[in-house]
């Protein structure tokens, strides 16, 4: 393969969340060291996915299945506690911890208080209209709200900016308690950790 095929696959892999350049040009050596039958299986794999993994409705975390809601959303136990997430992948570290039963809605990202386009790529529009309605869902209006922002400065920025829009729906707004590092990230924290921040919110 040409140089700039393999650059290419570097530049692609490169756009991985996470995924430097280094690790990128590993992912690309890779790939051309399988056999052909594991290519194929990779890629049968990931148009399987692609056409199999859907969006939960409300909370819009990836699941596959008939229903319009996921597992979680189907399944939890608190129907009146929603947790708001960055991402897919805090979410799961939250649910992992088993302490937390009620709902989430993923964000989708993070407030830069240097970048005033990233507001149009978190969904704020979408969580106001949960907030309004939950009962298009099935589910009761909510008690609680938790901010579980990752303690980042976007995170920060983040959580500052809903607590404040937050305010008007009168619904009682907690945050993950401080025992977590500053900088640190919920997908990156061990369950334990997790477990007593989300006991001592305040």
């Amino acid at each position: 393969m040409e140089r700039k095929s393999i650059q290419k696959l570097v530049e692609l892999f490169s756009k991985f969340p996470t995924i430097g350049s280094r690790t990128a040009l590993r992912f690309s050596y890779y790939i051309l060291k399988l056999s052909n039958q594991e290519l194929k299986e990779l890629i049968s794999v990931i148009i399987s996915a692609r056409k199999n993994v859907k969006f939960c409705s409300f909370c819009f975390k990836s699941f596959e299945g008939t229903s319009s809601l996921c597992e979680i959303c189907s399944y939890s136990k608190t129907k009146n506690t929603l947790c708001l997430v960055e991402k897919e992948s805090d979410l799961i570290a939250i649910d992992q911890t088993k302490i937390y039963t009620g709902l989430f809605f993923i964000l989708g990202g993070t407030l830069s208080p240097l970048k005033k386009e990233s507001l149009k790529k978190i969904r704020i529009k979408e969580l106001i209209a949960r907030i309004k309605e939950p009962q298009k869902y099935g589910f009761d209006s909510f008690q609680e709200i938790i901010i579980a922002t990752n303690f980042t400065s976007e995170g920060e920025n983040t959580a500052l900016y809903l607590e404040r829009i937050l305010k008007e729906y009168k619904i009682k707004i907690t945050r993950l308690a401080r025992g977590l590092s500053k900088g640190g990230e919920l997908e990156y924290i061990d369950e334990e950790t997790i477990s007593s921040a989300l006991e001592g919110r305040k």
